[in-house]
């Protein structure tokens, strides 16, 4: 295990538009503004085809090698809640990883946020900045 103990910067509150990308809106906006590492809550509507990990694909109960994602893509809008965080990779690039739940008439999935989720009508995020030794 490792730790390491970050402390609070600056908090923002983000509104993506319909059909705009969520995961390219929220890393540009922190590559804009020098943003490191962040928590991030998000909270709104999913465009009809957007795209989620809900799991590794099984095969006789077991997890193969190369692991194949099981994915999940939304027929029609639907409600997403979602939490995550956003650190540099190798290439000093914020990348955010996103786990949530999304639910349209009674039913709900629990999933990794992917490439391919686009806001519908409104996207509310909320980008809480940590700052110390990333």
């Amino acid at each position: 295990m490792k730790s390491v103990e970050l402390g609070k910067g600056r908090v923002f509150v983000l509104t993506i538009d319909t059909d705009e990308s969520i995961k390219g809106c929220i890393e540009e906006f922190c590559k804009s503004n020098g943003i490191k590492g962040a928590k991030v809550t998000i909270l709104g509507g999913i465009q009809r085809g957007s795209t989620f990990v809900c799991g590794p694909s099984l095969t006789n109960g077991e997890v193969g090698a190369p692991i194949k994602p099981l994915t999940y893509t939304t027929d029609e809008p639907t409600v997403f809640l979602g939490v995550g965080t956003i650190f540099l990779n190798e290439d000093g690039e914020p990348v955010m990883h996103l786990h949530g739940t999304l639910g349209r008439q009674g039913m709900s999935v629990t999933g990794c946020f992917r490439e391919r989720a686009l806001a519908w009508l409104t996207m509310e995020v909320i980008i809480e900045e940590l700052v110390g030794d990333l």
